[in-house]
């Protein structure tokens, strides 16, 4: 196999434009600042990552990925509305605002949006952002490398001359 080859377990940086159905650009990667990731390790969606499979450093692709391969259907059962005095009476909550909340009991963190508040309920979406969406990557492969040992073992990329997660 050629080193110049997108296959499992090489580093392969992209340059990428991303665009959902209406057109508007939601996230790119510049010439001067390629997405790296270790292919064959879920370090991208899978729609994604499949399409890329075989290309070489200086291949271009338009790829279509469907929700089922990116982040899943919209669920709306994943909204949920809590009370308001479940959150810290200081906190500033508002609509489309992030937050990372904590189960006590499992300790696993969950990311949500929310989507309504009031002085009562706190409504919460756990879908992710892009849930629902059909996404239209434009792609360019700038670098294709074998993966270190450790990369692989680790299971992501490493940054150049550190061990930064």
């Amino acid at each position: 196999m050629s080193e110049k080859v997108v296959a499992q377990d090489m580093v392969i940086g992209i340059n990428y434009v991303l665009r959902l159905d209406d057109g508007t650009i939601i996230d790119q990667a510049a010439a001067d600042d390629p997405l790296l990731y270790l292919h064959g390790h879920g370090n991208i969606i899978s729609g994604l990552e499949s399409e890329l499979t075989g290309l070489q450093v200086g291949d271009r692709k338009s790829v279509t990925v469907e929700p089922t391969d990116a982040y899943g259907e919209y669920n709306p059962d994943d909204v949920e509305q809590h009370p308001r005095d479940m959150f810290p009476a200081d906190m500033d909550l508002a609509e489309d605002m992030a937050l990372e909340l904590r189960d006590p009991e499992t300790d696993n963190t969950y990311e949500a949006i929310i989507t309504a508040v009031n002085d009562k309920v706190v409504t919460l979406d756990f879908n992710h952002p892009l849930a629902g969406e059909t996404l239209y990557f434009d792609v360019i492969i700038v670098s294709v490398r074998p993966a270190s040992a450790e990369e692989i073992e680790h299971g992501h990329v490493h940054a150049e001359h550190s061990h930064a997660h």
